[in-house]
């Protein structure tokens, strides 16, 4: 090896010593996509479910009731809150202004907030599976879609 080769793999070894300590600590002072925000809250305590599941509406209504989130106090901080919001709402069913038809079934000044009631969901399990579902103690609750979609959490819900 050259001596200018010696001396650039020594510069450059030596700088990568110096710097993976500041990128590394560097890695947990950037903030969390909204994404990863939303997953990580929701899943604190349920399956953070797909925000394409309701429209705007429903995940407003959900976002501003937090101390009251279906029977618990979920509350987070004005900053959390506003930011999964916003990312909900870009996400929703009906984000790009047309309504999917299953939500073209719903009336507009009706905020559904449980997945699990909307028409789509109900055809889908149908009343037979449901009720099956909701008698099953390794299920709990027909809201546990991973209990029987083991592709529930990446939105696999075919098997």
């Amino acid at each position: 090896m050259t001596q200018f080769r010696k001396i650039i793999t020594s510069l450059t070894i030596g700088s990568l010593i110096l710097v993976a300590p500041v990128m590394a600590a560097s890695q947990t002072l950037v903030p969390k996509t909204a994404a990863e925000l939303t997953a990580t809250e929701c899943s604190a305590c349920h399956m953070a479910y797909q925000s394409g599941f309701l429209p705007i509406r429903s995940w407003k209504a959900i976002m501003a009731d937090l101390p009251n989130h279906f029977g618990e106090d979920a509350s987070l901080s004005e900053a959390a809150r506003a930011e999964i919001e916003s990312y909900l709402v870009a996400t929703a069913a009906d984000r790009n202004g047309r309504d999917p038809r299953w939500l073209r079934k719903i009336p507009q000044d009706v905020a559904p907030l449980r997945i699990s009631e909307l028409p789509w969901f109900r055809n889908e399990h149908g009343s037979r599976r449901l009720a099956q579902a909701k008698a099953n103690p390794n299920i709990g609750s027909i809201s546990n879609c991973a209990a029987c979609h083991k592709g529930a959490e990446r939105g696999n819900y075919g098997d």
